[in-house]
């Protein structure tokens, strides 16, 4: 449609058919800084912003973890999910964004580690974090074993499809899962490294540790002295979250309490 024909009403009906609804508010507010440039610039014939004053969708603050009882059924559910399942494995184990796991690099995982440069790096596919800090995390015991699976010759993404491309879909292999397991309330990606967090505070290790090994940018590491000097914590931290996860995970309908360690 010429840019100059397009009506509120338009603008209404487009924001209708975006299912998520925080994309819904990304996608007016992108379309509004358009118009508005083009009216400042009078490019071609646009007089008025047809997205002024159509209303965002009201966002509810999430708070979904998964449940004791969820987590074995969503593990079982991986397995049957192909790369997929096996990258949203990853992200309940390691509490990355789930982005940065799919676009996981074999030439990132030195000893251990899996180091992730802030900054994209675009030869090798790499999008950067969220925060462009550079971040390090321990790879647990359960995620090497994940990794070692997968049988990778030591290059390209960890996670890659057969055209070598890093797996995606994973917001629909979720709910497709959640449909499939029935539970009354849809679980994404994001939910899992919610999970992780959660589980890094309900052992003991506190936010600072949370916020530290999750990357966010308040309380965050912000240097190379940081990153070594928290090594070892970080290292016991991850080891013990996996372990609680994959006791819950492996733990049949008969075994009743799981005592944690």
């Amino acid at each position: 449609m010429p840019a100059a024909s397009i009506a509120k009403s338009d603008v209404k009906a487009m924001i209708a058919n975006i299912a998520a609804p925080s994309v819904a508010n990304q996608t007016l507010a992108a379309a509004s800084a358009i118009f508005s440039w083009a009216i400042k610039e009078e490019v071609g014939d646009v007089r008025a912003n047809p997205c002024s004053r159509v209303d965002r969708n009201e966002l509810r603050s999430r708070e979904r973890v998964l449940s004791d009882s969820e987590i074995p059924l969503f593990w079982a559910a991986f397995d049957g999910a192909g790369f997929a399942g096996t990258a949203l494995k990853l992200i309940l184990l390691l509490g990355q964004r789930p982005g940065e796991v799919a676009h996981m690099r074999c030439e990132h995982i030195i000893d251990g580690w899996w180091e992730m440069p802030g900054k994209p790096v675009p030869e090798l596919g790499w999008p950067g974090t969220k925060n462009s800090q550079t971040h390090r995390v321990w790879l647990p015991k359960p995620a090497q074993n994940l990794l070692g699976e997968l049988g990778s010759d030591g290059t390209g993404f960890v996670l890659a499809g057969p055209r070598g491309r890093p797996v995606n879909g994973l917001d629909l292999v979720m709910r497709t899962i959640c449909a499939d397991i029935g539970v009354r309330e849809k679980a994404t990606p994001h939910d899992l490294r919610r999970t992780h967090g959660t589980r890094i505070t309900a052992l003991g290790f506190g936010r600072d540790a949370m916020n530290r090994i999750q990357n966010h940018k308040d309380g965050g590491i912000g240097s190379v002295y940081d990153r070594h000097r928290y090594a070892a914590e970080n290292q016991k931290i991850m080891e013990a979250v996996a372990a609680d996860i994959t006791a819950l995970a492996e733990a049949k309908p008969s075994d009743g309490n799981i005592v944690r360690a």
